[in-house]
């Protein structure tokens, strides 16, 4: 793994014990490997990545990530935000000057995504952050305020975010609406600030957390992809992504 002489980039994995729908999700065995192991393994074939750790906040987890040999860190179980425990976490590396956060759950994430991402954020120093979208084809999506959209300005940045159907297509849509995909990447410094600042009457408004990014006037440039990868928010779907994961090996 290896990036460059003037950039130092990390990837993060965020990996807690607890949800509601599935506790202990990331020591969830799939395929014979607990599901945070295929995420690290997928990662791990990064290119642009200097450095891989697991940012949890229980010891559970954190025996097992070292056990299977990956960098484990240890986080407060206080964060409100997965933002927060990312800005704990790169603590542990002084020299990082750009962070790309990897959602957990995420065993079958593209690794070239990963890349691209921490190219478009390095390639632009005025960007604070990136992130990754793709288009939205059916109506229940549209509608599921679950699924956040996003609008784009012409140069690929995010105009807005958004529970809610955007644009509106008061006449015939044009181009198709933009899915959200959970992956960030952050300029070091960028990320320092942003958890020190309150939160936004629109990030409150529509529970969005980026929304404060846009609010506070930071550039979010967006990667469209056609990939979306299977996540595990619960047993069955651990289920499902195993049977992927079986069929491709």
């Amino acid at each position: 793994m290896a990036s460059d002489s003037l950039h130092h980039i990390i990837g993060l994995i965020p990996s807690r014990w607890g949800s509601s729908r599935f506790p202990g999700k990331p020591l969830h065995l799939i395929a014979g490997k607990p599901l945070v192991q295929h995420v690290w393994e997928r990662v791990s074939r990064c290119s642009r990545l200097d450095d891989i750790a697991i940012a949890t906040d229980d010891q559970r987890i954190f025996d097992t990530v070292t056990a299977f040999g990956a960098k484990a860190i240890m986080t407060s179980p206080d964060h409100p935000s997965g933002s927060d425990r990312l800005a704990e976490a790169v603590q542990s590396f002084p020299g990082a000057t750009h962070v790309v956060n990897i959602q957990g759950d995420e065993p079958l994430i593209d690794p070239a995504l990963i890349d691209s991402l921490a190219d478009a954020l390095v390639s632009d120093e005025a960007l604070s952050m990136a992130t990754v979208a793709c288009p939205i084809s059916g109506q229940e999506d549209l509608d599921n305020p679950n699924i956040v959209k996003v609008a784009l300005a012409r140069n690929g940045d995010a105009l807005y975010f958004s529970r809610s159907v955007i644009p509106y297509a008061r006449h015939p849509r044009i181009t198709p609406s933009l899915r959200h995909l959970g992956i960030y990447a952050y300029r070091r410094d960028f990320l320092e600030n942003y958890v020190r600042w309150e939160p936004t009457p629109l990030e409150q408004t529509e529970s969005l957390e980026q929304l404060r990014a846009l609010e506070n006037g930071a550039r979010i440039r967006v990667i469209l992809t056609d990939h979306v990868s299977v996540g595990v928010d619960t047993p069955e779907q651990a289920a499902q992504v195993e049977q992927i994961l079986l069929n491709t090996h």
